[in-house]
């Protein structure tokens, strides 16, 4: 018997196929139809099985012509993403869809998108070379993009959740031995290099790069031996303030070229920028006598520096700064890590094994998990579930353990 279509498909003049499908109802309460023209019978009908799925499904992809994936992604990049992430990570966000995502589907229709255009996607990643973990994130974008066009009704459904995520090998950390973490402070100090506390409070405090060099005076108590870690210091890119006139590729050489801020956040100077630590990493943390003494020598011979420079010190009030009172850029303090590393014969590691020492050394002593949470401010749920709050005086005599393994007897 031949199959009884609905709705009916019939042969225009035109020499094309055509159909109607009711899909729902408008606003004003007419019929919404979809019309259907392929050039034969089969397109026409394959096209009204998927449109019917999709009232089954109430997923209704909204009328006219659909957007492209890179279109999508352009859209929510710009006015999607920015209401939960800074401007940072947006610009790494567009770099990863333009490098790997856009060659691939990005002229593909995005409610068309299918599951293997993903997977070829995720596979050129991985035959460049590409970490497993620049892969996941790729993919964590297109998800939530994705969803977001599902919930907008342009997309019949999500197909980045029809695979699988791509996987990460858990990587080695190697944070370094107390002699080696020893070895470093003992070269800071003998070389007479400048911000040689900086160096003293990441060891033995687990600050972030961002932590530290954000550190203000008015932050730091040494009365009472504390340090309120509410800041922190970072680069961010300059963005076309020309609405891309310019002709310039980059956004740091526009004419009128702009620095992006969200709320709260300050600028230091150029593209430095201080804002909050993200999610429970703003704190308070006792800090052990001996760096207390040594931060008091550092403001000692920073103030000096500051009668030198007179009106051209700039009063900032970092903690670690340039001697005219700059703030320290994350690169310059990444080379000046690399250089005392190879100076006192110690292997290679980044600076932010820095905060993996700390969190070592204290677990060594048999430091509770749970202080060194306090500590860090590792906002991890994996991490922290389970634990409760820790009170001020276990995590002081926590770095003043510290103060004792680390410190003691090598500060000036």
């Amino acid at each position: 018997m031949a199959r009884k279509r609905q709705p009916v498909i019939s042969k225009g003049s035109d020499g094309q196929f055509h159909a109607w499908v009711t899909v729902g109802t408008k606003t004003n309460g007419r019929p919404d139809q979809r019309h259907v023209k392929r050039a034969t019978e089969a397109e026409v009908e394959e096209r009204v099985d998927e449109l019917l799925d999709q009232v089954r499904a109430g997923a209704v992809v909204k009328a006219g012509r659909g957007m492209t994936v890179e279109q999508w992604l352009t859209v929510y990049l710009e006015t999607v993403a920015p209401r939960r992430c800074d401007p940072t990570t947006i610009y790494d966000y567009r770099s990863k869809m333009r490098n790997w995502v856009y060659p691939v589907v990005g002229g593909v229709r995005v409610d068309r998108l299918r599951p293997d255009q993903l997977d070829e996607v995720y596979l050129r990643m991985a035959r460049a070379g590409k970490a497993d973990s620049s892969t996941l994130k790729v993919h964590r974008i297109l998800t939530r993009a994705l969803e977001i066009a599902f919930r907008r009704g342009l997309v019949p459904r999500n197909v980045a959740k029809l695979i699988d995520s791509p996987t990460v090998k858990r990587v080695e950390i190697l944070p370094l031995s107390e002699a080696e973490a020893v070895a470093v402070l003992d070269k800071a100090i003998a070389s007479r290099r400048r911000n040689t506390a900086r160096w003293s409070v990441g060891l033995a405090l687990g600050l972030r790069q961002g932590e530290a060099l954000g550190l203000r005076w008015p932050y730091v108590d040494l009365e009472r031996g504390e340090i309120r870690v509410w800041w922190q210091l970072h680069r961010r890119a300059f963005e076309h303030g020309c609405g891309g006139t310019c002709g310039r590729r980059r956004g740091g050489n526009c004419p009128a070229k702009v620095l992006p801020l969200r709320s709260g956040e300050q600028v230091a100077t150029g593209g430095l920028i201080l804002k909050e630590p993200k999610g429970k990493s703003k704190r308070t943390i006792p800090i052990p006598v001996e760096l207390v003494e040594a931060l008091r020598v550092h403001r000692e011979v920073q103030g000096f520096e500051r009668q030198y420079a007179e009106s051209a010190y700039l009063k900032h009030g970092f903690v670690f700064a340039h001697p005219d009172g700059r703030p320290l850029d994350p690169g310059d303090d990444f080379d000046d890590w690399k250089g005392l590393l190879a100076a006192a014969g110690v292997r290679d590691a980044r600076v932010h094994d820095g905060r993996h020492t700390a969190a070592t050394l204290l677990l060594a002593q048999g430091v509770r998990l749970e202080v060194v949470q306090e500590i860090l401010g590792h906002s991890d749920i994996r991490v922290t579930r389970g634990y409760s709050h820790v009170a001020s005086a276990m995590a002081r005599a926590a770095t003043d353990g510290m103060g004792a393994a680390l410190l003691r007897k090598r500060l000036p």
